[in-house]
């Protein structure tokens, strides 16, 4: 039965410990493999069968395909290395984030200059907001 960690219950973060690292494995080596430009070429020419040269869950697969960056992250994807992808893609940082937190790049970028995300609902699982720290609730601070 795995270990639950005090950081598992704190909503939209996956920690990249060596849980998730074993199980994203093959999934950031797929992505290191994005280094090399014949990789590259081979992964352009057909995306799929260049999967194929890698031991990916049937999910892992199926988030890369889709371009699932949270997904991604979530199935042991080291944010580092799930770059890789979005670098491939012509993305920057921002509209990666943006993907993940439904919104555009632009919307992303001013989110982060304006403090980062909204505090309500970010703490752990379950928690109000006003109880864990009551001095930062509606702050827009961001741990």
């Amino acid at each position: 039965m795995p270990t639950t960690r005090d950081y598992d219950d704190i909503p939209g973060t996956y920690v990249f410990d060596g849980r998730r690292s074993q199980q994203g494995y093959h999934l950031n080596m797929f992505c290191m493999s994005l280094n090399a430009e014949s990789n590259r070429e081979r992964f352009r020419a057909g995306e799929a069968a260049y999967l194929d040269g890698f031991e990916l869950s049937p999910e892992q697969r199926q988030a890369v395909l889709e371009r699932d960056w949270l997904g991604m992250l979530r199935l042991g994807g080291n944010i580092y290395y799930t770059f890789k992808l979005a670098i491939f893609d012509g993305l920057t940082m921002q509209e990666v984030g943006g993907a993940m937190s439904g919104v555009s790049g632009q919307e992303f970028s001013q989110m982060m200059i304006d403090g980062g995300r909204p505090i309500e609902g970010n703490r752990r699982a379950g928690e109000p907001a006003a109880a864990a720290c009551p001095e930062s609730a509606g702050t827009g601070s961001s741990a």
